[in-house]
């Protein structure tokens, strides 16, 4: 799918979310490091394009020292010195903001990019590839990449030989069309970046045609990799796991239902569930709850993340506020249902499910 942008608006949008976003983390700081980068907004794509800008700012920095000309660059004891220097200093990461705005502007118009676009998006990453180690480039950036990524991770594990570009980007457009049903919504992706700043997809597509298509880090050890080495390993910090063993009473009869509505249909009956809720008794899981979205412990936004939501934080982000803007228990399941359970392959009767659907439930009891 070809998109006809309004890149004006892409542009202006772009930074005033980077102006949104500084205010509001530069308020008390000065400075910006690494690791808060990677928190900084609910989107993960845009933090992690952040990231990404810095690696290819780092990485100019060291093509500019070894094209020095009065040096020996290759020499082995300065290439370990070098690198070791490059790393240490890749963990000094440390933005004023005059600095970072730009770069965020920078990330968010990428992370709208590939979320409107991947076939364009990760074509134009072939062109950014040196030559001839296009593989590589994909493989040494597919850290960075969070959305749509499916779209082109094929190419690192399957094209190990020299491929031209054109090669490349007919493989990622047809790779596309075969996976584009299983691919996240747009509209879910685009609406992570709404905790900061609301973005109007009709504004900013004009046309559619088909085609072929806060302090200082810890300091680091001489045998430490640079800090873009790991990212990828622990890009947050994961809360403790705790198993989930609800006390359940027996089970109870379910009978005297009352007439199925129109939400009634789907993998899970909304009915069956408050009839069964209604008569339930979960130890800490009494009592109505206000918005979802504010509501969840630590845990269970980990365990619903890894469980239900394919390790997608926004995603399960998304889906809370829209339970929320929701009008009834019944509504909301049908959006589960319409939206969640065959999309995600949820088993209903799970605990992890049965928990999400608890507190849907306790936001609606009466």
């Amino acid at each position: 799918m070809t998109v006809q942008i309004n890149s004006n608006y892409l542009e202006k949008y772009s930074e005033e979310f980077a102006s949104i976003v500084c205010d509001r983390y530069y308020s008390g700081k000065q400075f910006i490091t690494g690791q808060d980068i990677i928190q900084l907004t609910s989107s993960i794509q845009v933090n992690f394009f952040i990231i990404k800008r810095l690696f290819e700012l780092w990485q100019e920095e060291l093509t500019k020292l070894n094209s020095n000309p009065y040096f020996d660059y290759r020499d082995i004891s300065v290439h370990e010195a070098l690198t070791q220097f490059m790393n240490v200093l890749s963990r000094r990461i440390k933005v004023e903001r005059g600095s970072f705005e730009p770069l965020v502007s920078y990330a968010v118009s990428q992370a709208i990019q590939v979320a409107t676009d991947p076939v364009l998006f990760y074509q134009k990453e072939i062109d950014n590839a040196p030559s001839g180690k296009i593989n590589e480039y994909l493989k040494e950036n597919k850290k960075y990449y969070k959305w749509h990524d499916k779209v082109v991770s094929f190419l690192i594990d399957k094209a190990r030989f020299g491929h031209d570009e054109s090669a490349y980007k007919r493989a990622i457009a047809a790779n596309y069309q075969a996976i584009t049903d299983n691919l996240e919504s747009v509209n879910l992706l685009i609406a992570t970046l709404g905790d900061v700043k609301a973005f109007n997809l009709d504004a900013y597509i004009e046309n559619e045609s088909t085609a072929t298509v806060t302090s200082d880090p810890t300091p680091v050890s001489n045998d430490q990799g640079s800090f873009f080495d790991s990212v990828a390993e622990s890009p947050t910090p994961e809360p403790p796991k705790q198993e989930f063993k609800p006390e359940l009473k027996p089970e109870p009869v379910v009978a005297d239902l009352p007439p199925s509505s129109s939400f009634s249909h789907g993998p899970i009956n909304a009915q069956e569930l408050r009839a069964r809720f209604s008569v339930e008794t979960y130890r800490g899981m009494k009592g109505v709850i206000g918005e979802l979205s504010e509501s969840l412990a630590i845990n269970q936004r980990f365990m619903f993340t890894k469980e239900l939501f394919d390790g997608n934080a926004d995603l399960l982000g998304h889906a809370l506020k829209s339970i929320d803007e929701c009008r009834s228990f019944e509504e909301s399941i049908d959006l589960v249902n319409k939206r969640y359970v065959n999309e995600l392959n949820w088993e209903p009767n799970t605990e992890p499910v049965q928990e999400f659907l608890q507190l849907v439930y306790r936001k609606f009891a009466d």
